[in-house]
C-alpha cells in the first residue's frame, strides 16, 4: 500500500466512498444479536475515510492525504472484516446451537448482508494492494501485478494506457465470492492467491451454510 513519493495521477474516488457508505450501512442493518460493534464505529470509521478522499480532490498536497487515506483504510478495512467474519461466526452458532431463536427469514437476510459486505471489502483491499495502489497505477509507476486482467492482454481492445480502477477489482471480487475462483482476473502473486481463497471461503460459508439453510427452513 505504499504511495508513490511524487503525485502525478489521482484516481477517482467516488466509486470507492460509495462501496465504504454501502459497508457502513450493511453493518448498521444487521440485528443487535449477531453485531460485533457499535453502529456509531463503522460510521465513524467509514467517515474517517471518506474524508482524505474528498481533500485529495481539493488540496494541492495530495501526498499526506494519499498517508492519511492508506492508514485509514487499512483500519476500516481490518475493523470491517473482523466484523463480518464474527457475525458469521455467531451466525453459525446461532443456527446450530439455538435453530429455534432465528427464523429462517432472519437467517437469509442475515446472509445477504455478511455476503455482500465480504464483496464490497474485498473490492477495497483488492483497489489498495494490486500494483502499487491507485496512483501508482494511475502513473504507471509501477510494474508488478497481483492480478492479470483480460484487457492486460488485448491492448488493441482497449483505451491507450488502460489500467484497472475500483470497478475492475469490484467485479472481481463479485466473481470470486459467486464463482469461488477468480472468474475474472488470474492471480500472479502468493499474495493475491491468499486474499482470493480467504473471500472465497467467507462466500462459500455464507452460502452453502446459511443461506441454504434459510432457504430450506422457509420452503419446509
Amino acid at each position: 500500500m505504499r504511495e508513490p513519493s511524487q503525485v502525478t495521477h489521482v484516481e477517482q474516488r467516488w466509486p470507492v466512498a460509495l462501496a465504504i457508505v454501502a459497508v457502513v450501512l450493511l453493518l448498521a442493518l444487521l440485528p443487535d444479536r449477531v453485531r460485533v460493534f457499535p453502529t456509531w464505529l463503522p460510521c465513524l470509521l467509514g467517515i474517517a475515510m471518506i474524508v482524505p478522499m474528498v481533500a485529495l480532490s481539493l488540496a494541492t498536497a495530495k501526498t499526506p492525504w494519499l498517508r492519511i487515506e492508506g492508514i485509514i483504510t487499512v483500519l476500516f478495512v481490518l475493523t470491517a472484516g473482523f466484523g463480518v467474519i464474527d457475525e458469521l461466526k455467531s451466525l453459525l452458532s446461532s443456527m446450530l446451537r439455538r435453530p429455534g431463536e432465528v427464523t429462517g427469514l432472519q437467517l437469509l437476510t442475515s446472509s445477504i448482508v455478511v455476503w455482500a459486505s465480504n464483496v464490497l471489502i474485498f473490492s477495497v483491499v483488492y483497489w489498495r494492494t494490486d500494483r502499487g495502489g491507485p496512483e501508482a497505477r494511475a502513473s504507471h509507476a509501477s510494474t508488478k501485478r497481483d492480478w492479470l486482467f483480460p484487457a492486460d492482454g488485448a491492448p488493441e481492445d482497449v483505451p491507450v494506457n488502460w489500467r484497472p480502477t475500483f470497478i475492475d477489482y469490484l467485479f472481481l471480487s463479485y466473481c470470486t465470492a459467486t464463482a469461488f475462483s477468480p472468474a475474472e482476473a488470474q492471480p500472479l502473486t502468493a499474495r493475491g492467491k491468499l486474499l482470493l481463497m480467504l473471500e472465497s471461503i467467507i462466500s462459500l460459508v455464507t452460502i452453502i451454510a446459511i443461506a441454504a439453510r434459510a432457504i430450506n427452513i422457509l420452503s419446509g
